[in-house]
């Protein structure tokens, strides 16, 4: 049977969407699956502020009338204004292992695409940095985790079948928790708060909903990783998007915020307990138990490893040692927790400067995702 690739336009059609993935990692323990609400709040303009400067497109591959694939097309004309490009990124890409269903969803973003005047195709990607990217294409045998793709090691072989090549490496590191913070650490924190004048807070979750810690963290990350590949600066309201969603449920011990002697916010580090057990035992849903699950792992039964989500220093305190406060800070935090390791986000693999801040902890490098990137040719 041939494969039928359809726009998603009705609730039946997001729901074939969002259950594909129960089927097919069925008994996958590495996969980590999303929560059904999340995927959908993508689509809600309500929800995701990111929508007023995107155009997004969900698409479901179906053969006898069974999904067997899914992707997501995206048009962030704010991106493609800030790198001077056109530029369709694919997101949530998910098929099985069949190189026409693979070819029949792609080449259904590239036509959307191309009806919308872009030229080149890119992914996995989503509207913002802070959404899942890379495809992984190395160690596929570990866990995913709550910010990262997982995918199936057929994955990179259909995207170069397809005649897609690399536009950039991300990778991620693992540690191991020292029981006590490396003296270089100590050295450097000691310098930075006694001859720069820097100072680790923790924010209340009142102080980051509604007194503008959060609005403060987000101008940060805007101004660090404006030169990072692919991004594109996020609004007040998308900031307050991501405030309600994810900081104040962050316990706050995990969140060290470094201030200048101005009060001004230099640098943040945002970390969070594993929730990948969590996750996996929701299965993509909230109710009835899944909360329980989620509550659970963020306020009492801590994991024995956590997440790194994103480190983040304003430009001009870059090369200061201002990472340094972060470690002296979370380190004794994180042996109090009971945490064993820690598994960093995913950093671009030139970044020479941020890679190279592990060092003293004889970091691992681990699952290597790719970006892949194609010229869209007419048909």
């Amino acid at each position: 049977m041939r494969v039928e690739v359809r726009e998603v336009k009705c609730r039946r059609d997001m729901n074939d969407f969002l259950h594909l993935t129960r089927q097919l990692y069925r008994g996958v323990t590495q996969y980590v699956p999303d929560l059904d609400s999340e995927i959908a709040a993508t689509f809600n303009r309500k929800c995701n502020h990111g929508l007023d400067f995107s155009d997004v497109q969900a698409f479901v591959a179906y053969r006898n009338d069974i999904a067997i694939g899914r992707i997501v097309g995206i048009v962030n004309r704010r991106a493609n204004e800030r790198w001077k490009q056109r530029v369709v990124r694919f997101g949530m890409i998910e098929f099985i292992d069949d190189l026409e269903v693979s070819r029949a969803l792609l080449e259904a973003v590239e036509q959307w695409g191309r009806a919308k005047g872009m030229d080149k195709i890119q992914g996995p990607m989503g509207i913002t940095d802070f959404d899942k990217e890379g495809m992984l294409v190395e160690d596929f045998h570990l866990s995913g985790t709550m910010n990262t793709i997982w995918n199936p090691d057929y994955y990179p072989a259909h995207m170069e079948a397809h005649g897609f090549s690399k536009a950039v490496d991300w990778v991620q590191i693992r540690i191991q928790i020292p029981q006590e913070v490396p003296a270089r650490y100590q050295r450097t924190a000691q310098y930075v708060r006694e001859q720069i004048g820097l100072r680790v807070v923790k924010p209340s979750r009142t102080e980051l909903t509604k007194g503008g810690m959060g609005q403060r963290i987000f101008q940060l990350l805007n101004e660090a990783y404006a030169p990072i590949f692919g991004f594109s600066t996020m609004t007040e309201q998308q900031a307050d998007d991501f405030v309600n969603k994810y900081l104040k449920l962050i316990d706050t011990k995990l969140l060290p915020v470094v201030i200048n002697e101005k009060d001004q916010v230099v640098g943040v580090a945002v970390t969070i307990g594993s929730m990948t057990e969590a996750l996996q035992k929701a299965d993509g849903r909230l109710w009835p138990t899944g909360w329980w699950h989620l509550l659970k792992a963020l306020r009492w039964k801590h994991a024995e490893s956590a997440e790194m989500l994103l480190v983040a220093v304003r430009p001009d305190y870059q090369g200061l040692g201002v990472n340094a406060l972060f470690f002296d800070d979370l380190i004794p935090i994180y042996n109090a927790y009971g945490f064993r390791w820690a598994e960093t986000g995913p950093q671009l693999e030139y970044n020479v400067r941020e890679l190279s801040q592990w060092k003293p902890l004889k970091p691992e490098f681990v699952k290597r995702r790719r970006c892949y990137l194609k010229e869209i040719t007419e048909k």
